[in-house]
């Protein structure tokens, strides 16, 4: 057998991911609404799909590139555009607060549990065992 090894994700990386694969979900879900209830005044609501499937994708290849940093700040940028989407549509405001928070979370939590890992397989861990 010719397996070949996966790559060794880190904390920050998987949680993460885990985070814009959901959030590009809503995201979806969220253009496929507001089509359906005509919610872009002043504009076609076909446009409302549109905008679901690019940033549902735009949030699914940034699972890519999460390992590095430009990737993390790349799904922060998405946080934002989320949030500036609430100016016209006021529900994408609790869409971004939402997975804000948690992208927000994964990120800081998942770096310091990296540091820690890194820390121990190096021998140089001080906190005696005790969670981060």
């Amino acid at each position: 057998m010719n397996a070949r090894a996966r790559r060794a994700r880190g904390a920050r990386e998987s949680l993460a991911s885990v985070v814009l694969g959901l959030e590009s979900l809503i995201v979806f879900l969220a253009g496929l609404a507001l089509h359906g209830l005509d919610a872009l005044p002043g504009m076609p609501s076909w446009w409302g799909i549109i905008a679901g499937v690019v940033f549902a994708l735009a949030m699914l290849a940034t699972i890519g590139v999460l390992r590095y940093r430009w990737g993390i700040i790349l799904g922060w940028v998405w946080q934002v555009i989320i949030a500036l989407g609430g100016v016209r549509v006021p529900a994408l405001i609790f869409v971004a607060l939402i997975f804000g928070g948690m992208y927000a979370y994964a990120t800081i939590k998942g770096g310091a549990l990296d540091a820690r890992n890194a820390r121990i397989a190096a021998g140089t861990d001080d906190t005696n065992g005790e969670p981060a």
